[in-house]
């Protein structure tokens, strides 16, 4: 059978099958590293990962364009381009059992050079550190990893076949003083696939949870502005009330115009954050729904951990985003209603002002016909001096014609055919102005 394929079917599905979660057999330490992308750093990210293949004497495998694989003696590391962050995950598959948790080496074995010249600017890093083991004594298991009085999260997890452990600190307030943020995954009977999924669910928390928290610093001073805004909008509706006349009304609307297009610029500068941040968070929510919890007594899930450090944050970036679009509404309607009245006194002026064309036309038409009255006996005085000199001179020449009769006959005729002319041609021009010629 023969189908013509849309032009991108193809790619959608390998880009639907180009991240599974790389198996976990045994015991591993895999670190995660994320970093803010730059425009334009496509380029330098993959030579940046060539060096890495090079120093590790790895070939690469690109299964997507978005996503190459390294392997070296069991070593793997993997690259992973996303909408504004680049990620670097490092499985490293030799660790050792018997050593204490949370002391292995993040970076084992990968050149410290190549990590200080990473491109963009690093957001995430942390390290999972899996151990597999039957645990038989949950009690010792837990003082294992959870004795040193720490507030640490805890979870069983996977239906009971896994154990996480986590505290979420790093840096200044880290035991360890580093940049990363550790995990401790206990494997009790996973398989190879669900302990890797587990661990790409706890890489992903961690992302999505810093990405999640860009936006606080955002809504906070974006917090600060608002109220100066909403205390200037309550003014400003107070001043279009004691508004009196046409220029206090256009002083006011010139200064809503402008706090309007500043509320938009923004609106549009801090929409894609809080729009992400609200996307993030519910992939971590996802993703620890996806653990199916088990809670271990006197600890908090990851879950509980989330709604009650996370959770908060991310209703401060909604309520901002909801002030910022109540603050846009308002002042459209106060910006409509100041409208409102500036064009019920437009119109008031317009009809006064044709009210006083209508007087002046009135007027001028009233000198108009006073013209014309004049006119007509101006004509007729100087049309009935024609008629009396042309009876003179008939008179003179022996016509028995007086031209004083004449010129009275002819006075009435004169001013009626003036009176009719003048008629018929206002009765043209008030026909014309009717029809809008």
């Amino acid at each position: 059978m023969q189908f013509t394929d849309q032009a991108s079917r193809s790619r959608l599905n390998r880009e639907f099958h180009s991240r599974p979660p790389i198996p976990l057999h045994g015991s591993a330490m895999v670190t995660h590293v994320a970093c803010l992308r730059d425009q334009g750093q496509d380029e330098r990210e993959r030579g940046h990962f060539q060096v890495l293949a090079s120093a590790l004497g790895a070939s690469i495998e690109q299964p997507a364009p978005e996503l190459a694989i390294l392997y070296s003696d069991k070593r793997c590391v993997r690259w992973e381009r996303h909408t504004e962050f680049s990620s670097y995950t490092f499985f490293h598959m030799e660790i050792t059992d018997a050593a204490p948790f949370w002391q292995q080496a993040p970076m084992a074995g990968v050149p410290a050079g190549w990590l200080d010249n990473l491109p963009g600017e690093m957001l995430v890093a942390c390290c999972i550190e899996m151990r597999r083991q039957a645990v038989d004594d949950e009690a010792a298991l837990i003082s294992q990893f959870a004795g040193d009085g720490r507030q640490m999260v805890v979870s069983r997890a996977v239906d009971g076949a896994a154990w996480i452990a986590a505290d979420f600190l790093f840096g200044g307030d880290s035991p360890w003083g580093d940049a990363f943020s550790r995990f401790v995954l206990i494997n009790d009977g996973m398989t190879p696939r669900q302990a890797g999924r587990t661990v790409q669910r706890l890489i992903e928390i961690e992302t999505y949870r810093l990405f999640a928290l860009l936006g606080l610093p955002v809504a906070r001073e974006l917090g600060q502005w608002i109220r100066g805004a909403e205390s200037t909008l309550a003014d400003l509706t107070g001043r279009i009330e004691a508004a009196n006349g046409l220029k206090d009304e256009h002083a006011v609307l010139n200064t809503l115009s402008a706090l309007s297009a500043e509320v938009e610029r923004i609106h549009a500068t801090t929409g894609f954050r809080f729009g992400a941040s609200e996307a993030y968070h519910a992939l971590v929510r996802q993703r620890i729904g996806e653990l199916r919890e088990e809670r271990v007594p006197g600890f908090p899930t990851f879950s509980e951990f989330m709604e009650r450090r996370l959770t908060p944050p991310m209703a401060t970036c909604q309520s901002m985003r909801a002030r910022l679009k109540q603050l846009s509404s308002g002042l459209a309607r106060s910006s409509a209603l100041l409208r409102a009245r500036v064009d019920v006194g437009l119109e008031q002026q317009n009809q006064a002002l044709l009210q006083q064309m209508n007087q002046r036309n009135k007027l001028q038409f009233q000198l108009q016909e006073t013209v014309e009255g004049l006119s007509v006996i101006a004509m007729t005085y100087y049309g009935s001096q024609l008629v009396h000199h042309m009876a003179a001179g008939m008179e003179a020449k022996g016509w028995h014609v007086s031209p004083e009769v004449a010129a009275a006959v002819a006075v009435p005729l004169i001013a009626g055919m003036l009176y009719w002319r003048l008629r018929v041609q206002r009765t043209r021009l008030h026909r014309a102005l009717v029809k809008g010629d």
